[in-house]
């Protein structure tokens, strides 16, 4: 069983930045494909960046690209997602997701996190 602990959201000005982490437990997720989902208030989960075992492919949706960096350091079992340039927008719950299998945009990966919350001000 893997369980997903995300952390480093919280509130910041449009314009600036956050990195969010994802550490996993329970065993290896170092052949796992990772991603990040968001949900708005009032909006249903969306896809937001994953990338494959060793972070050499990746994938991003649209309203993040070139903004967001998905990234994963296997030594330590974790996912990272640096976000720059914010807009207010971006604001969400932010999840971390697993899955034994690579389906980058999906939303039925095996595992999730609880969430992190990112709130953007104007």
């Amino acid at each position: 069983q893997v369980q997903l602990f995300e952390s480093g959201g919280g509130l910041v000005q449009a314009g600036g930045s956050l990195r969010l982490s994802c550490a996993a437990s329970g065993r290896s997720v170092s052949s796992y494909a990772m991603g990040w989902f968001r949900q708005a208030p009032g909006k249903g989960r969306e896809f937001v960046a994953a990338c494959n075992w060793n972070g050499g492919r990746t994938w991003y949706a649209d309203p993040v690209k070139d903004r967001f960096t998905i990234s994963r350091d296997n030594a330590k079992n974790t996912v990272y997602l640096q976000m720059s340039r914010l807009k207010k927008e971006d604001t969400a719950v932010y999840y971390c997701a697993a899955n034994p299998a690579l389906i980058p945009q999906a939303g039925d990966y095996d595992y999730w996190g609880q969430g992190t919350q990112v709130t953007v001000s104007s």
